[in-house]
């Protein structure tokens, strides 16, 4: 290509030729800044969604928080109504309300047991143990890698 078929040769007499549009820095820079402003306007709309819906899952939890304490506290009244339909059926009330307890006793129990037993399955987190000690042992050798660190540790060097 010749200097007079491209316009963008440079001529002696008059220097470089401008060119039409921006420049492909300008351009570059362009996009870049409406990339961030994108992104910047996509983490707005992200954080005014997830507000709106953090506060109504705030306000539900806290409804079906008050709904809980409400059922526990009426927990009370129907063991009372369980003694007195025993009493209704011919015990004396000491003793239906004594049966009541050693429900209460034995459904404490069921529960402790259930309890003991999932907590005597649990196993200790042996990978990361293991992580733990060879981050302990790079430690003290970090210019020596992988089981070579752990080697090192038990045999001494040789001169």
């Amino acid at each position: 290509m010749t200097a007079e078929t491209n316009p963008a040769a440079t001529d002696p007499a008059t220097g470089p030729a401008e060119p039409d549009g921006p420049s492909v820095g300008e351009l570059v820079r362009a996009a870049s800044e409406q990339m961030s402003a994108l992104i910047r306007a996509e983490f707005e709309l992200a954080k005014a969604e997830l507000s709106a819906t953090a506060k109504r899952a705030g306000t539900g939890t806290g409804f079906m928080v008050v709904a809980a304490a409400t059922l526990l506290l009426s927990l009370p009244f129907l063991f009372v109504a369980v003694a007195e339909g025993l009493v209704a059926l011919g015990l004396p009330r000491w003793s239906a309300y004594l049966i009541v307890w050693g429900l209460f006793v034995l459904a404490a129990a069921l529960f402790g047991l259930i309890g003991v037993r999932l907590v005597r399955r649990l196993r200790k987190p042996e990978r990361t143990i293991e992580a733990v000690k060879e981050t302990a042992r790079w430690a003290r050798h970090p210019t020596e890698s992988g089981t070579a660190a752990s080697d090192a540790a038990t045999v001494p060097p040789t001169a």
